[in-house]
């Protein structure tokens, strides 16, 4: 399947429970674990146990994008608040299968949750980190708008390695406003 047929046959929706064996299957491929901070070997009962708590949770959302009955990625906008004064900002974190790489659906899947952010919840800031030398996610961050704010070195063991990551932040473009008054 080419480029658009293949997205034409990707719906993207709210991650439920049910989605937890597909999940551990994404994420326990080297080519996709090795560019988050997920470990290797994850279970379908730990995934299973994530999702059930993020239910209920309105200010978070944990997105997939299915194709053939399976979790071909993942993405999520979540608050990063452990106080009130950062409220106004969330994480962002995205996989997405490899062989989907490359088609699209990184792209469709940012679009889909910075639309979730900006225009609904209204998080002024949004902040990742990724590893310095993942340049085609490091390419699509910036495609959204997304600016690095710095390096972090040491910043994660991979593979018996510590590895650098740049911490990048965006700012929401057009933050919500009041209302204009009728003349």
């Amino acid at each position: 399947m080419g480029g658009t047929a293949a997205l034409s046959h990707v719906e993207y929706r709210r991650a439920t429970p049910a989605d937890a064996e597909s999940l551990a299957r994404l994420m326990a491929d080297e080519s996709v674990f090795a560019g988050l901070l997920q470990l290797p070997y994850p279970t379908a009962e730990a995934w299973r146990k994530r999702l059930e708590s993020q239910v209920a949770e309105a200010e978070r959302l944990h997105l997939v994008g299915v194709a053939g009955g399976h979790v071909i990625a993942s993405g999520g906008i979540h608050p990063l608040a452990w106080t009130p004064r950062r409220r106004h900002v969330a994480g962002l974190g995205l996989a997405v299968a490899a062989e989907w790489q490359g088609r699209g659906i990184g792209s469709e899947m940012m679009r889909r949750l910075l639309e979730w952010s900006d225009r609904w919840l209204g998080y002024l800031r949004l902040e990742l980190t990724v590893y310095t030398d993942n340049a085609p996610a490091i390419a699509l961050y910036r495609k959204f708008g997304f600016a690095v704010e710095g390096t972090q070195r040491a910043y994660a063991l991979r593979d018996g390695v510590y590895v650098d990551c740049l911490a990048m932040a965006r700012l929401h473009p057009n933050p919500p406003r009041l209302p204009t008054e009728s003349a």
